[in-house]
């Protein structure tokens, strides 16, 4: 249900919400925090849309700040969204026109959820310092995206990194959660040597790239290279050196299954998709305390990688990084590999009597029972 309050008032709004909840029932006694979004006309339909799939997992009270035209009579045109158009929380859009554009905290104030934490989230432009920002302050988290930044990505992870204070974070961040959990598990196997260099291949406007290599300097405390691949191809391929040998992990820019590949073991295809905005949002929104292991990426390991002038191509060819046709080779191998082994299996293999099923156990015996007393039998003739 969408209810539409043009040229209204923070005090209409707030009793409108009373009204729908008495008539829907206890709509918002369940909600565990207030989300505001910042965001501009043309991508609020888009901010809404992932932030109520991400209130799936934490329902919450969505406050949308779209900002128009700064000209002309101030005006609020408030909108309430409940039910079906509202995933599992409640959306309160307000449009703020004329100099109430500015005052984007005054506005909000009086729509939070008492006693509720606040998570501020900007999913285009963000301030250049979000701590600071009028709505920022009120918040515990600050979630920006550094890939709708403008300018190069590691400008604007400078400028986060500059600006940096407990309680941010970064949607770039959250999209290398799974390529982190992979390396770490090849690392937490055996042989446990030293990593001696690493090397990330990624796209040229890609940040996550830039943070997963400062995540690498940090934790590694070896020198890591970030070679670039073309735009829009997000992280293709990351290599770690060590005495053993290397550790390889691969993603082709348009899949989502990985090939990894590590010395004494065999080689493995493993699924690695890519992470949408909603699912991000979310694991932003499971915790609100500072985000130290991000704090460390973006302020110390950035420093440590080295932009190197290599294509990832000729990253490649110099054999400091892997190739992903050979890694898609691979890959379609271990597909048939395992297809051929899964019918083999089906065919091949009975299923064997179960422990606790005495019956079948005891008919077992018997069978072995007779079948040694022909053995004897016919050993004695």
């Amino acid at each position: 249900m969408i209810v539409d309050l043009p040229a209204t008032s923070t005090a209409a709004i707030s009793k409108k919400l009373v009204r729908m909840r008495s008539d829907t029932g206890s709509m918002a006694l369940s909600r565990v925090l207030t989300l505001i979004v910042v965001v501009d006309e043309d991508e609020a339909e888009s901010a809404i849309a992932t932030a109520n799939d991400a209130s799936r997992q934490h329902p919450c009270r969505i406050i949308v700040v779209v900002t128009g035209n700064k000209r002309g009579a101030a005006r609020l045109d408030g909108q309430i969204r409940v039910g079906g158009d509202a995933g599992a929380s409640e959306v309160v859009v307000l449009r703020l026109y004329g100099p109430l554009a500015s005052h984007g905290r005054a506005v909000v104030t009086p729509l939070l959820l008492a006693d509720s934490p606040i998570v501020a989230w900007w999913p285009t432009a963000s301030p250049k310092v979000p701590s600071q920002d009028p709505i920022g302050l009120m918040a515990q988290r600050r979630v920006t995206d550094a890939s709708h930044s403008s300018g190069s990505p590691r400008t604007a992870l400078k400028r986060y990194a500059d600006a940096y204070a407990h309680g941010d974070s970064d949607l770039a961040w959250s999209r290398i959660t799974l390529w982190r959990g992979l390396l770490a598990a090849a690392l937490d196997q055996p042989p446990y040597e030293q990593v001696t260099a690493a090397t990330v291949v990624a796209g040229g406007d890609s940040p996550s790239g830039e943070l997963l290599a400062g995540w690498l300097a940090v934790r590694l405390k070896c020198p890591v290279s970030l070679a670039r691949s073309r735009n829009r191809s997000g992280i293709i391929s990351v290599r770690l050196e060590r005495a053993s040998g290397t550790v390889d992990l691969v993603r082709p820019q348009d899949g989502n299954t990985a090939t990894l590949s590590q010395p004494a073991q065999p080689d493995r295809t493993i699924a690695l998709p890519h992470r949408g905005d909603a699912e991000c949002l979310a694991d932003e929104l499971r915790r609100l305390d500072a985000d130290e292991v991000y704090a460390d990426a973006l302020t110390k390991g950035l420093a440590k990688v080295t932009l190197s002038r290599q294509t990832a191509s000729e990253a490649v060819k110099a054999g400091r990084a892997p190739s992903v046709a050979e890694a898609a080779r691979t890959a379609q191998r271990l597909r048939r590999a395992a297809r051929a082994g899964g019918s083999s299996t089906m065919i091949d293999r009975p299923m064997p009597p179960k422990a606790d099923d005495p019956g079948q156990v005891k008919k077992a015996a018997t069978r072995k029972l007779a079948a040694a007393k022909k053995d004897r039998a016919g050993g004695s003739s």
